[in-house]
């Protein structure tokens, strides 16, 4: 893939999340963005489908826990190493190792995994939720994390960046 056409893949697919997040009505949140976006760039089947993440935002149920941003990328590669890899074990346990990579460069990039330590809201909480839609730090912290999730892994649809990376796993 050269040069422009990658810097037009990782645009698009950063478009897709951006497109789908920003919604004025917050139809998707941070992990059912991050899933599509995922999914669309690697062509699976019923890509547009969320449902898999409608839990998990804001670290799983509003809980605070993981950002939904990583979780879906789980999900998303976790579904791509099936598909590529034949051996189930193997296959997790890649997927694994790429989401743990993913992990520490995230939490190096925003100083934390977890909603709890990413944003100043207790959204579980419906005044702190409203408190953080109407803030808009959604629209500026949580889509940078987005980008973030969905930039790590957008290239893994080529299959050759996909060998590479699962090499660089081993390095």
């Amino acid at each position: 893939m050269s040069r422009g056409s990658e810097t037009a893949a990782s645009g698009a697919a950063i478009g897709a999340a951006q497109k789908l997040f920003l919604r004025d009505d917050n139809y998707y949140g941070c992990a059912e963005a991050t899933l599509v976006a995922l999914q669309q760039r690697y062509r699976f089947d019923d890509a547009d489908d969320s449902s898999a993440a409608m839990a998990l935002n804001g670290g799983v149920a509003y809980a605070g826990g993981i950002c939904g941003a990583i979780s879906s990328a789980a999900i998303a590669v976790g579904r791509l190493a099936a598909e590529r890899i034949p051996d189930h074990q193997e296959a997790k346990r890649t997927a694994r190792r790429l989401i743990q990579s993913l992990m520490t460069d995230f939490e190096s990039e925003f100083g934390g995994r977890n909603c709890s330590q990413l944003i100043d809201y207790e959204i579980s909480i419906p005044a702190q939720h409203d408190a953080f839609i109407e803030s808009g730090v959604w629209r500026e912290t949580c889509m940078r994390q987005i980008e973030f999730s969905v930039a790590r892994f957008w290239m893994l649809a080529d299959p050759d960046a996909w060998d590479e990376a699962v090499r660089a796993l081993d390095s």
